[in-house]
This record gives structure tokens, sequence and C-alpha cells, in this order.
């Protein structure tokens, strides 16, 4: 049983999965920095102001927390888009290397070189 169970620890996809998330919690304390950090001081400060309110989280209305839901939103808004970002310029990196390789064609073969010759002889 332990020989099965270290088995399945150190199969790849269990591996890359624990990456996957251990990366994909950095990515959050990002993400939420920058919207903590700088975009709700940057752009939603005359907002904020002008509802006399110092935290995004805080603004309500009888008791309902909109605050915190658009905060929510903007938090994945911004982590949408940094997603797409990333997935679209590794499309283009992956395509750039398909290119390259589809341009050069291998040099034939003297093996394909004498056959072409004889195939032309044939011809005539």
């Amino acid at each position: 049983m332990l020989k099965e169970f270290k088995a399945f620890i150190f199969r790849g996809n269990v591996v890359d999965l624990a990456v996957a998330v251990i990366i994909g919690a950095a990515f959050s304390a990002i993400v939420s920095s920058l919207i903590a950090d700088v975009i709700t001081p940057l752009l939603l400060n005359p907002i904020m102001k002008s509802l006399d309110v110092n935290q995004l989280e805080k603004i309500s209305w009888n008791g309902v927390l909109y605050g915190k839901f658009i905060a929510s939103v903007i938090n994945f808004l911004v982590t949408a888009f940094i997603i797409f970002m990333m997935v679209k310029a590794m499309n283009k990196a992956t395509k750039k290397k398909t290119e390259e390789v589809a341009a050069a064609p291998p040099a034939p073969t003297n093996e394909e070189v004498l056959l072409a010759e004889i195939r032309d002889l044939l011809k005539k």
C-alpha cells in the first residue's frame, strides 16, 4: 500500500497539480495586492470620496455590502484579463515556434535525390 501511495504521489499529474495550486495562490496574492494597493487608490478614490468611504469593502446600502461585491468583480476582471494576456502571449510564442519549424523544410537526402533522378529518367 505504501508503494502504491508513493507511485501515486510521484506521478507527473499530481506533482504538476501541486505546483499549479501553489503558483495559483501566489498569483492570487499578487492580483489582490494590485487591486487593493494600486487600482482602488488610483481609479476608485474619487468615487469612494464622494461616498465618504475609506475602504471599498465597507460600502453598503441598507446593510447590503455591495462594496465587497464590487471589489470581487474587479478582482475577477483583473485576474481574467491577466490570464487572457498570458495565454495570448503563450499562443503567440507557440505559433512563432511552429512557423519556424514549418518554414525550414529539411533538405532531401541522397536517397531522395537519386530516386528523383530515376523518376525523371523514367519519364523521359
